[in-house]
C-alpha cells in the first residue's frame, strides 16, 4: 500500500494538535504477513475515537484472526481535512499512513446519530462513492455497526453491509467471507450475497423498500431482493463475554483525549427496563465478570499503561453483584499509589454509605446522578424505578464521604410530562443542594456545588417510547425557560442541550431510508461535525429537508400506536415488539416493571430468541427502593389508569410462560455458582459506546464508553 506520510507531513505544522496524527503511540502494533487488510475507522477527531472501548477491543479481535490485519482511523479536524483537499492528500490509515481506498475492507462505526454527515466525510475524503451501488469491483468492501445500526435504514444506502449487534466473533468471520470470496475471483454482487447468508449481517442492497400503505400490510418496511436472504435480522451476542479477559491491550496517545484513563469493562447489558434506554434493550441479556477477573485486569492494565486512573465501565456498574469485593480489592491493591477508581455510572439506590466509602480512594472528582424527572409519577413513567429518598440517600453518602460537587441529568419532553413536572425539577435540585450543605462541615459549605443538566428526550429505536414523538424544539425552550425560572438558588447551575441537534437526532433514529437522502443533502450544504455544538449548520439541515422534499417534524414529532410497523421492524435486539408495546401500556398506567437480574423474568424474550440467559457472578442484592410487582398501579390513579392497568396485567398473564422460565445461570469462568435469592426466583433476561446515549445517565463527564457493539464499531 502507499505511503501518505512525505505527502501528509508538511501538513502538520500548518494545523492544531499535530500529535492526533501520529503513529507510534505507546501500544500501538502493526501485524505483518497478513494478506488481508482491515481499517476500523471512527468517524471524528482522534481525541474522541481513541478511547473508545469498541475500537480497541474489535481492532484487537481482527489482528488476532490468522491472515487478518487491522489498522485504525480517526477522522481529522476541519483544518487538516481542508488542506488535505487543497492538496489532494486522501484519508489515511495511522499505523502505516496508507489510504482508505486501498484497504480490502473498512468499517465505520456509527456511534451516534449526529454522526451521519461525517461518515460521507470519510468516505468522500477517502475517494469512494457515497452510495455502495457506485463502488467498482475492487473498492473496499465498507461494513457498518455501533448503536444507530438498530435503525439502520438512515444510513444503509452508504454502507455495502451493517453488523448488527456485538462485534467480537462476527467482525472477523465478516471479514474471512469477504477475504475467501475475493481469493475465489467473486464479483461484489456474489460478495454482499454471501456476506447476507451471515448471522447478524444486513445488507441493504439485497431488498427492496416497500411503500407505508404495503410496509403496514406485510410487517415490514423491506423485502428481499434475492433468493436465501433473511427477512429479519437478529443481533449477534458474544455469549463468552463473562469468560473473557476484562483486559485488553490498550494504546496510550500522545495527545490527552476525552476519557484518557484505563477503562475495564465489568459487565455488559442491564435489565433496569428505562424506557426510554436503547442501550438497556440492544445489550441485553446481562453478563457480568467475575471480580477476580475484574481486579487481574485492572491491575494488569495499570502496570502495562502507566495510567493513574480506571474507570469501570458499563451501562450500571453498581449493579455488579460483586462490586463490593471488586472495590474492597482494588482499593487495597492500590493503597498508597495515587490511583483514582471511577464508576462511570452510580445507581442511586445502590450508592449508600458503604458504597461511597469504597468509590471514595485518595482522589475525588465529582459525581454524577441520574434522576431523569422531576416527580415519582414521571420517573414511574419512565420505569426509573428510584425515589427522591434514594437521591438524597446517596448525597448524604457521598457527601459525608468528601465529595464537593454533584451534577444530576434529568431529561424533559418525556412522554405525559406536564409543566408540573418541569416544576419539580428545580425543586428537587434545591432540595439536593441543601442536603448536600448539610451533611458537610460548615467550613466546607462553600465549596460545595450542585448542577443539573438537562436533555431532551430523543425516541429511540427499538424502546417502548420508539411510537412517541419528540416535542417540538420551541416548546423545549419554553420548557427550558420554565424550569430556570422555577430555580430560585442563584448556587445551583442549569445547563441544556440544544434542541436543534437534538431534533436532528430524532429525525435520524425513527427515520426510513428517505432520511438517507436527507443526510447527503445536509452534508452537500457544509453539514458535518454535528455534534459540536460550534459546528453544527442548523440552516443546511433546514434546506436539505426542503431540496429532497420531506417533513423532518412529521418524522420526529409524529405520535403513533403501537401497532404502527416501525421502518427498522427487520431488525431485532432480541427483544419483542410485543414486551415493547406491552411496556409502553405500563407507562400510559404509570406502573413499573422490575429488573429481572433482582426478580422474576419479565418476559422480554431477549432470553430465548438469543439462547442465553443472565450471567451474573453472585448474587445482586435488592435495591433499596423495590421496582413495584409488574401491573400494579399507582396511588391516586385514575379509573382510566385502573382500567389500562387492568388491560396490563391482563396480557402479563397472557406471556406466564414465558415468565416461567427456568432460574438464571451463574457461572463466570473462576466464580462459584450461586442460586436466586431466596426473595426472589432469579432468571432469564429479558446488550453502544459505551453508553446510552440517550440516556441523560450516560451523558457525564463519567459516562461508560461504548462496548463493542456492531461489527465495525
Amino acid at each position: 500500500m502507499i505511503d501518505l506520510w512525505p505527502r501528509l507531513e508538511p501538513l502538520l505544522a500548518r494545523v492544531e494538535r499535530p500529535a492526533r496524527y501520529l503513529d507510534h503511540e505507546w501500544g500501538s502494533t502493526r501485524k505483518e504477513g497478513a494478506d488481508f487488510n482491515y481499517c476500523m475507522v471512527y468517524p471524528d477527531t482522534y481525541e474522541l475515537g481513541q478511547p473508545n472501548q469498541a475500537v480497541r477491543i474489535l481492532v484487537n479481535a481482527v489482528n488476532a484472526t490468522e491472515h487478518l490485519a487491522a489498522e485504525r482511523a480517526f477522522l481529522p479536524a476541519i483544518d487538516l481535512i481542508d488542506l488535505m483537499r487543497e492538496e489532494g492528500v486522501p484519508m489515511f490509515s495511522l499505523e502505516s499512513c496508507a489510504p482508505l481506498s486501498e484497504f480490502d475492507a473498512i468499517g465505520i462505526t456509527l456511534p451516534h446519530e449526529l454522526a451521519a454527515t461525517n461518515v460521507l466525510e470519510v468516505l468522500d475524503l477517502s475517494g469512494l462513492p457515497l452510495r455502495a451501488v457506485d463502488r467498482a469491483q475492487d473498492d473496499p468492501i465498507v461494513l457498518g455497526g455501533g448503536p444507530c445500526v438498530f435503525n439502520p435504514e438512515p444510513y444503509a444506502p452508504f454502507f455495502d453491509a451493517m453488523l448488527i449487534g456485538e462485534g467480537e466473533e462476527s467482525l472477523p468471520e465478516a471479514l474471512l467471507c469477504v477475504r475467501e470470496c475475493r481469493r475465489a475471483g467473486a464479483t461484489r454482487q456474489d460478495i454482499l450475497c454471501s456476506l447476507a447468508a451471515l448471522h447478524g449481517c444486513y445488507v441493504p442492497s439485497l431488498y427492496r423498500v416497500r411503500g407505508e400503505e404495503e410496509a403496514q400490510r406485510a410487517g415490514s418496511w423491506v423485502e428481499p431482493v434475492e433468493p436465501g436472504v433473511p427477512e429479519h435480522i437478529e443481533k449477534c451476542l458474544f455469549s463468552g463475554f463473562s469468560e473473557s479477559s476484562g483486559w485488553e491491550p490498550c494504546i496510550v496517545p500522545y495527545t490527552e483525549c476525552v476519557h484518557d484513563r484505563l477503562s475495564v469493562e465489568v459487565l455488559r447489558g442491564c435489565a433496569r427496563g428505562c424506557r426510554f434506554c436503547q442501550a438497556g434493550m440492544m445489550y441485553r441479556p446481562v453478563r457480568e465478570r467475575s471480580a477476580d477477573n475484574v481486579v487481574s485486569s485492572v491491575l494488569e492494565g495499570l502496570a502495562d499503561t502507566g495510567y493513574d486512573e480506571v474507570s469501570l465501565t458499563s451501562l450500571s456498574s453498581t449493579d455488579h453483584s460483586q462490586i463490593a469485593d471488586i472495590l474492597t480489592k482494588l482499593n487495597h491493591a492500590c493503597d498508597g499509589k495515587g490511583v483514582r477508581i471511577s464508576l462511570p455510572s452510580q445507581r442511586l439506590d445502590s450508592f449508600g454509605v458503604d458504597m461511597a466509602e469504597l468509590v471514595a480512594g485518595q482522589k475525588k472528582g465529582g459525581l454524577t446522578f441520574a434522576p431523569e424527572a422531576g416527580t415519582q409519577r414521571l420517573r414511574d413513567v419512565i420505569n426509573k424505578n428510584v425515589t427522591e429518598d434514594d437521591l438524597f440517600g446517596a448525597i448524604d453518602a457521598a457527601f459525608k464521604a468528601g465529595w464537593r460537587r454533584c451534577k444530576l441529568y434529568f431529561m424533559i419532553g418525556l412522554p405525559t410530562e406536564t409543566d408540573e413536572d418541569i416544576k419539580g425539577i428545580a425543586s428537587l435540585v434545591q432540595r439536593a443542594y441543601d442536603r448536600a450543605k448539610a451533611a458537610v462541615p460548615p467550613e466546607h459549605r462553600g465549596n460545595v456545588r450542585v448542577s443539573a443538566s438537562v436533555a431532551l428526550f430523543v425516541p429511540k429505536s427499538q424502546t417502548p417510547f420508539q411510537w412517541d414523538g419528540q416535542i417540538p424544539p420551541e416548546e423545549a425552550l419554553r420548557r427550558v425557560n420554565l424550569l430556570r425560572n422555577s430555580v430560585k438558588y442563584k448556587a445551583v447551575d442549569i445547563h441544556w442541550h440544544d434542541p436543534a441537534t437534538s431534533f436532528v437526532e430524532a429525525v435520524m433514529s425513527r427515520g426510513g431510508r428517505q432520511a438517507a437522502d436527507w443526510v447527503e443533502a445536509a452534508w452537500r450544504r457544509g453539514a458535518r461535525f454535528d455534534a459540536w455544538t460550534e459546528l453544527f449548520l442548523e440552516d443546511a439541515w433546514r434546506r436539505a429537508a426542503s431540496d429532497v422534499g420531506i417533513d423532518p417534524a412529521e418524522i420526529a414529532q409524529a405520535q403513533w400506536e403501537t401497532s404502527r410497523v416501525m421502518p427498522w421492524a427487520h431488525i431485532s435486539t432480541g427483544v419483542t415488539t410485543r414486551y415493547l408495546a406491552l411496556e409502553r401500556k405500563r407507562a400510559a398506567a404509570e406502573t413499573t416493571t422490575p429488573d429481572c437480574t433482582f426478580e422474576k423474568c419479565t418476559g422480554c424474550g431477549a432470553c430465548q430468541a438469543l439462547d442465553c440467559d443472565n450471567m451474573l457472578a453472585g448474587v445482586r442484592s435488592t435495591p433499596s427502593a423495590p421496582a413495584a410487582a409488574a401491573g400494579e398501579t399507582a396511588a391516586d390513579v385514575t379509573p382510566a389508569q385502573a382500567a389500562l392497568a387492568a388491560e396490563v396485567s391482563a396480557e402479563v398473564a397472557a406471556q406466564a410462560e414465558v415468565g416461567d422460565a427456568p432460574a438464571s445461570k451463574i457461572a463466570p469462568a473462576g466464580a462459584e455458582t450461586v442460586g436466586a435469592p431466596s426473595s426472589a426466583a432469579a432468571s432469564p433476561a429479558a446488550a453502544e459506546v459505551l453508553g446510552n446515549d440517550s440516556s441523560a445517565e450516560a451523558a457525564s463527564d463519567e459516562r461508560p464508553l461504548p462496548v463493542s457493539e456492531g461489527g465495525a464499531r
